[in-house]
């Protein structure tokens, strides 16, 4: 997938990205809470995942 479309989702739909980038797991779910208890610490912690294994640049 591309690097814009995976950031674009990490900033709009944070769970999408990483459900995207780590499949459905412990990440997927702390996400979803962070999601739910704010935009942003959804939004980081989506990014951070991305950017965690695979540089986005």
């Amino acid at each position: 997938m591309s690097s814009l479309i995976r950031i674009l989702l990490a900033i709009f739909i944070p769970p999408v990205a990483v459900l995207v980038t780590n499949g459905f797991g412990l990440q997927f779910l702390l996400n979803i809470v962070l999601w739910i208890l704010g935009w942003l610490p959804g939004t980081i912690h989506a990014l951070w995942l991305m950017n965690r294994d695979r540089p986005l640049l």
